[in-house]
């Protein structure tokens, strides 16, 4: 038996272990910049943690994190901090430059954010307030759930002027030179009276036919007198058995059957048994405005209510067979 004098063989050395492979890319995570720029601008992590008003672990967390996604060491430690290598100022700058988009991507968020959040003041007139809006104030807090809304409902300009109110909505044209103003629509009117009224009293035919009933009219605003007087048929104060100025009251006896009376079409829905009468009459549509303050026009957030009434009011009006969009 022959032996071989030489040794054994040696079994091989271990391979060195390998370095973790970085992370994709895709999947870095940018929240790590902000605590990395800390650590480089504090030179230690104390330092960053008061600043950020963090916890040094959480800290020296995120650098090793960060570390590992980049698959490079960020800072070397010594006995008073750290020490940024060649690979923490390579990115230094990049990650500033991502700071400031950070930065700047939350400004616009919060502008954004408080431009769809606040509240605006609308005023309109009494019969607009009660029959028009409330519908489509009910939209616009399905659209915008941040916009709160106060509705004024008055006849007078002045609230807005005196700053009062932010919107209003009228059917005439503000003169002021202060307000801008815009034309959204025209509202139809038309002779009306419940179906009970009539059954008794008789439907009238003609314009010359009214004055043989009994008419709802202004106590002493003329509008309706005007009226009268353009169609050539002669009218006095005392030819309304009925008289009130306010524009609530007079739709109201209208809508129990009082009497014949002059209102705007969109409202005949909201009064069941109220038709219209003498479509031959030619009576002038009411023009609807909406009037702004001059040095609010330009709020973002007054502006998107002001935009969506301009779309809302006509629809409505539409929808009710009480009104046209004007064009532009």
């Amino acid at each position: 038996m022959t032996v071989d004098p030489s040794p054994p063989p040696s079994p091989p050395a271990s391979a060195p272990p390998r370095p973790a492979a970085p992370m994709p890319l895709e999947e870095f995570d940018w929240r790590l910049v902000r605590s990395f720029l800390a650590v480089l601008d504090a030179g230690s992590l104390m330092g960053a943690a008061r600043r950020l008003r963090a916890q040094q672990p959480t800290l020296s967390r995120h650098v090793a994190e960060l570390e590992a996604q980049l698959g490079v060491p960020l800072f070397e430690r010594t006995g008073r901090g750290v020490t940024p290598t060649a690979a923490a100022l390579a990115i230094a700058e990049a990650a500033r430059r991502m700071q400031d988009g950070a930065g700047a991507l939350l400004h616009a968020l919060a502008a954004a954010r408080d431009a769809e959040r606040g509240t605006v003041r609308l005023t309109a007139s009494r019969v607009a307030a009660t029959w028009l809006l409330p519908p489509v104030l009910a939209r616009l807090r399905e659209a915008e759930p941040g916009i709160e809304v106060e509705l004024v409902a008055s006849d007078q300009l002045s609230n807005l002027l005196r700053r009062e109110a932010d919107i209003a909505l009228r059917m005439v044209r503000p003169e002021q030179g202060s307000l801008v103003a815009r034309r959204v629509a025209e509202v139809p009117l038309t002779a009306a009276a419940h179906q009970r009224y009539l059954a008794r009293a008789g439907t009238p035919r003609e314009a010359e036919d009214l004055l043989g009933h009994v008419l709802i009219g202004y106590d002493r605003d003329e509008a309706i007198l005007q009226g009268f007087a353009a169609m050539g048929v002669p009218m006095t104060r005392r030819g309304f058995a009925l008289r009130t100025d306010d524009q609530v009251a007079y739709g109201q006896l209208v809508a129990a059957g009082a009497g014949i009376g002059f209102v705007a079409r969109y409202n005949l829905r909201h009064w069941p048994g109220v038709v219209p009468l003498l479509p031959q009459l030619r009576i002038p549509p009411l023009p609807c405005w909406l009037a702004v303050h001059r040095e609010i026009h330009g709020n973002r957030l007054v502006r998107r209510v002001f935009d969506f009434l301009a779309e809302a009011v006509p629809a409505e009006l539409a929808a009710s067979g009480g009104g046209e969009a004007e064009g532009g």
